[in-house]
């Protein structure tokens, strides 16, 4: 142990023991939580002194170890790049319906957002549940038809139950329903004969079933519920009397369960969530013990994360993402065939083959890796819908799987007409939107082009390629793209691959501009979490925040500039100014009538000399919260 390190333990505990000095100071004369008397300030640097000597413990001790191994256990996800989740426990049987009424919200959420009694849910949802139709074997050829390399089932979800044989508690599948079967058993043996990479999703923070877990707040008035019981997000700080009980949560079911998992099916990765539900500490304990138990296992990156540091194996974006904010390192995108994980009857908003197939591109391309969910029904069949949009998929990568499986991250700039992969000295160009006259410009490619074909072409037939200058290269094309949805390019490239940062703008197609590849200018602008209404970036509320884009214009062109953007009633009127080659427009943020809306404005023309240019947006002035939450600026020849 480091000299630096001991004192800075020597400080937390000094600090740990005044704050715990001063709560029993104040409890010994008769105050309490609920009556307001204690500090709130106190608590809370008593819990972060808490969380701050199990972060340090970690990291100048097991877990900095525990990451020697690292680059070896996570190399076959980071070669796999596209897997299965599976959202399905007993919850799948009333499939987003309680009542006769659908239910407003996640489909594995029933038994909270109806707030359905436990001994109920035991009667009405656990005691029918008999998936006649499962199918292991089935399921996974399903999956790696689909090009999918590994599978995530929830072992057990936030209701508390089991979806396999546990010896910790019999509120488990085998013992607690009428099939008495343990499905985890055959889904391990179908993937292992298939060559499919097997792990499980476990709810560690949420346990709607044991009386001292977070969440259930309907039965037992246990905080971390919608109640807000407790002083809400913090009550683990604020009532820190309340820790004896979750640690008995933690040590006598959390911890087993995980570990008899571990022990029983091997599983190559494990999945955690909703970690703000637990305090820091108990969820970095939780880390501590898998290590203990298997330093082989991958584990997401839901489970522990602190000021910055991420403690597992790579990070997790937002649940049901459209667009993909900035990440740096390994990172994993969770979208979900429609708006829900668990299976829902009445969610028919599934998007098509075509989403998932260049979400799992644009991923690639930065490289993360795309988890996409499916919810099998309560008789354990797979929803027709969520078949065919595999069978999609497969269809795609059984063709252009090699521009995904073990690739990187592209060097390029920003395309217009797509991303592109990175294997060795090779690009793989998805070309989403095919150029009409027939020639795809390569933006910021510096290197020598040994040759170009269609991943398509059995033949591989030479593309002609030509430089168009030192920066930019051209590929000449067929007249029609073998695949409208994303057409791969195989571009060999001599010698290391040398790059232009600054994107090349297209002077033929739309050129998207969004937030999330802005620079962000000023402290406190921060990025939605990337869903079809949320890609934006927000808390604009300062004067000197602003965003650009810088970029290159090779000739001088003209293009029409849009704008989209969110706002509500309480902050529209902002002013804002865009700007580009001693251009200025002055324009006004629209005001609702109620609520948030997102507008999409076209604005106005503007000329643009060629030469290294930079667009910016900026305040003109603030009316309310914050100017707007902007999504993208579209420039459009």
């Amino acid at each position: 142990m480091s000299l630096r390190f001991l004192k800075y333990k020597i400080v937390v505990i000094i600090s740990f023991c005044f704050a715990f000095c001063w709560i029993s100071s104040c409890r010994s004369s008769g105050s309490s939580v609920e009556d307001g008397r204690l500090d709130t300030a106190v608590l809370l640097q008593a819990g972060r002194t808490r969380d701050s000597l199990a972060a340090q413990n970690a990291l100048h001790g097991w877990w900095k170890a525990s990451m020697r191994n690292h680059d070896k256990r996570i190399a076959w996800w980071r070669d796999a790049r596209f897997g299965c989740f599976i959202h399905w426990g007993v919850y799948s049987g009333p499939g987003g319906m309680w009542k006769g009424k659908p239910v407003h919200g996640y489909a594995e959420h029933l038994m909270r957002i109806e707030k359905i009694p436990l001994s109920q849910y035991k009667k009405e949802v656990v005691e029918k549940f008999d998936p006649v139709y499962f199918n292991a074997d089935n399921w996974v050829r399903k999956i790696k038809a689909a090009g999918m390399k590994y599978l995530i089932i929830t072992a057990k979800h936030h209701d508390g139950f089991a979806m396999y044989n546990s010896d910790v508690s019999d509120y488990n599948v085998v013992k607690a329903t009428p099939w008495h079967h343990d499905p985890m058993r055959d889904l391990e043996a179908a993937c292992k004969k298939h060559g499919i990479k097997f792990g499980f999703y476990y709810s560690q923070a949420f346990d709607w079933q044991d009386p001292d877990a977070p969440g259930n707040d309907w039965d037992y008035n246990n905080p971390g519920g919608d109640k807000h019981l407790y002083g809400g997000v913090h009550w683990y700080d604020l009532h820190p009397e309340m820790l004896k009980r979750i640690e008995k949560y933690v040590n006598e079911k959390a911890i087993p369960q995980i570990t008899e998992l571990i022990q029983k099916y091997h599983p190559d990765i494990l999945w955690f969530d909703t970690p703000s539900k637990l305090p820091f500490s108990e969820n970095l304990r939780i880390l501590e013990e898998i290590r203990r138990i298997d330093t082989n296992v991958v584990v997401n990156g839901r489970l522990a994360n602190w000021e910055g540091y991420h403690f597992g194996d790579y990070q997790n974006t937002s649940d049901r993402p459209k667009e993909f904010y900035p990440v740096k390192g390994d990172w994993e995108a969770i979208p979900t065939t429609n708006e829900s994980y668990g299976y829902s009857k009445m969610d028919t908003l599934h998007k098509p083959a075509s989403f998932f197939i260049r979400l799992l591109a644009k991923a690639a391309s930065r490289g993360g890796n795309m988890l996409m969910n499916i919810g099998p029904m309560g008789d354990g069949s797979i929803d027709p819908k969520d078949t065919a949009i595999l069978y999609g998929i497969g269809k795609w990568m059984k063709i252009n799987s090699p521009g995904i499986y073990g690739t990187s991250a592209t060097p390029l700039p920003l395309q217009s007409w797509g991303v592109s992969t990175l294997k060795n000295n090779r690009l793989y160009l998805q070309v989403f939107h095919w150029p009409a006259n027939g020639r795809l410009v390569v933006g910021g490619l510096e290197s020598e082009v040994t040759g170009a074909y269609l991943l398509s072409d059995p033949h591989k037939k030479k593309l002609p390629v030509y430089r168009k200058n030192d920066k930019d290269a051209v590929i000449e094309l067929p007249r029609l793209a073998p695949d409208t949805t994303n057409t791969v390019i195989v571009l060999n490239v001599k010698g290391n691959i040398r790059t232009d940062s600054l994107r090349l703008l297209s002077t033929e197609e739309p050129n998207r501009l969004l937030a999330f590849d802005s620079e962000l200018h000023g402290k406190g602008l921060q990025y939605g979490d990337g869903k079809a209404n949320r890609y934006y970036v927000y808390h604009w509320d300062k004067p000197d925040q602003w965003m650009s884009w810088k970029f290159r214009l090779d000739t001088p062109a003209t293009f029409h500039i849009r704008i989209k953007y969110a706002t509500d009633k309480n902050n529209g009127g902002s002013g804002y100014l865009l700007s580009v080659a001693g251009q200025t427009l002055d324009r006004q943020v629209q005001v609702p009538s109620k609520g948030e809306k997102i507008y999409t404005e076209n604005i106005s023309l503007l000329n643009m000399p060629a030469g290294i240019q930079e667009f910016t947006i900026k305040p003109a002035e603030i009316r309310g919260d914050e100017v707007m939450k902007l999504f993208e600026i579209d420039l459009i020849p």
